[in-house]
């Protein structure tokens, strides 16, 4: 992995990490469901221009539609509106730890339904994420974390789980940047929809709220995205994966900073075991080296 590489996978995880603290920071303000669908809408939108500009099409393959609709609706409808409704009454903190366990849900999902391989480090690192959620939901709960809050970022994680099983090579093919810019679209269709039924809409201008709807949509949104997947094309989706134990680090790190959220010594605990366990999981399905053919 070269230098430029590791560059971008940390741009990636920082960017992507903060989208936690941001969010908390718009649902202070403004309706959850609705804001998150005017974000997609822009962000859809600016997505969808670039992508022409830079002589994409949207006439995708049948594959890639299949993957465009079930991201739109699994990650951006699912994921994150439920996450943007948990934010309400969860810390970032709490909401970023639960999401990144990610990987580690792919990895047991495809190891017991898909039956792939896993090598005795990625089953520590398993055990280690367990364990390490464990201690963290723990302390949370003694503290008094809404349950219901908790439970939806957990659904939440686990529809983004699926998404990312069910459209595995689906999105081969080019066209990427229309494919992020489409489904965010088909996101923010079904959020419009969905806003009016599950909540009251309102919107409370404010300078703060201006700042991170415009961050969110622009950072995490879109160029979080991009560099995502130029980290792809240059070193594939294992390696890259890889950059996801930094998660949880960022964003408890993001959100005690800006947020002044308060990190316990259990929390501290678990978050550094969550994170070697991601580690050690993206570490045992890297693909071997091969060795050189002798002279």
């Amino acid at each position: 992995m070269d230098t430029r590489a590791i560059v971008m996978g940390l741009a990636f995880a920082l960017m992507w990490s903060s989208a936690f603290t941001s969010a908390r920071i718009i649902v202070a303000d403004a309706s959850p469901l609705f804001s998150l669908a005017l974000r997609f809408l822009v962000s859809g939108v600016i997505g969808v221009l670039i992508a022409r500009t830079m002589g994409q099409s949207w006439r995708l393959t049948p594959k890639q539609w299949y993957a465009t609709i079930l991201f739109g609706v699994c990650q951006n409808a699912l994921y994150l509106g439920l996450n943007f409704v948990a934010m309400q009454t969860v810390q970032a903190s709490v909401a970023a730890i639960i999401a990144s366990t990610m990987p580690m849900l792919v990895a047991i999902a495809s190891w017991l339904l898909l039956g792939e391989r896993l090598k005795p480090l990625g089953i520590l690192g398993l055990l280690a994420g367990a364990i390490g959620v464990a201690l963290i939901m723990g302390s949370r709960i003694s503290a008094g974390v809404d349950l219901y809050g908790v439970m939806l970022c957990g659904i939440g994680v686990l529809a983004l789980t699926f998404a990312t099983l069910a459209v595995r090579g689906a999105t081969s093919g080019g066209n990427f940047m229309m494919i992020v810019g489409l489904q965010m679209l088909v996101g923010a269709t079904l959020l419009f929809i969905a806003a009016p039924v599950f909540e009251t809409i309102y919107i409370n201008p404010s300078l703060p709220l201006a700042l991170a709807f415009a961050y969110t949509t622009l950072v995490p949104g879109l160029v979080a995205t991009l560099v995502w997947f130029m980290l792809l094309d240059r070193i594939g989706p294992v390696r890259a994966a890889t950059f996801h134990f930094l998660n949880p680090v960022f964003g408890v790190a993001i959100a005690a900073l800006l947020l002044g959220e308060t990190l316990g010594l259990w929390d501290a605990v678990g978050v550094a075991i969550v994170t070697l366990g991601i580690l050690a999981v993206q570490l045992s399905r890297q693909p071997k080296r091969r060795r050189p053919p002798a002279a």
